[in-house]
């Protein structure tokens, strides 16, 4: 690491060196991931693969079977539920009324 006296310095110099240290510490990380792609392709290319063939290798995320049991409001068939995520207001007050569940599907 260089050793500055900073007392020596002119304010020109000071401000130099201070956007110097700033472009260095906002650039650190944008350094940092270059450099580990650098050593993650010559690993890949040791290996014998590319790293697009690696990154090729992740699972596909699982798609969720579209419901089949839709609800319909009984007044407003243009409100449904399909049976996930958060009840709505109109279904849990149908339910709480006594009323089965089953009579909204359609």
């Amino acid at each position: 690491m260089p050793d500055f006296n900073l007392a020596a310095m002119s304010l020109a110099d000071l401000r130099d060196l201070q956007k110097s240290v700033a472009k260095a510490i906002s650039t650190f990380e944008v350094r940092q991931k270059a450099e580990a792609r650098k050593r993650v392709e010559m690993l890949a290319k040791e290996l014998g693969f590319t790293l697009a063939e690696l990154a090729e290798l992740e699972e596909p995320k699982r798609k969720r079977a579209p419901s089949t049991k839709i609800s319909r409001h009984s007044e407003n068939p243009t409100l449904t539920w399909s049976g996930r995520g958060r009840k709505p207001g109109w279904f849990a007050a149908h339910v709480d009324a006594g009323k089965d569940p089953e009579g909204l599907l359609g």
